[in-house]
């Protein structure tokens, strides 16, 4: 049985659907038992929608926007 480490280290796979039957099964097994590991399944299942939910290319706005912060907090 997966330890939370090793589920922890395969959790990216097991969300990309890019674990074998018998790993698959291993991570649903401990899931079953392990309530932490469940919870940070689905932060990462959460983070991972977000993350999609983000525009491709990059906003000038807030590029501008977060230079001008660091350079406030730069200055005395």
């Amino acid at each position: 049985m997966l330890s939370c480490k090793d589920l922890v280290a395969h959790s990216s796979d097991f969300l990309d659907g890019q674990l074998s039957l018998r790993e698959r099964l291993g991570v649903r097994a401990h899931l079953a038992m392990c309530r932490h590991c469940r919870r940070f399944i689905r932060q990462m299942k959460v983070s991972q929608h977000v993350l999609r939910q983000l525009p491709d290319a990059a906003i000038p706005e807030l590029d501008a926007l977060a230079e001008r912060l660091a350079q406030q907090r730069r200055e005395p």
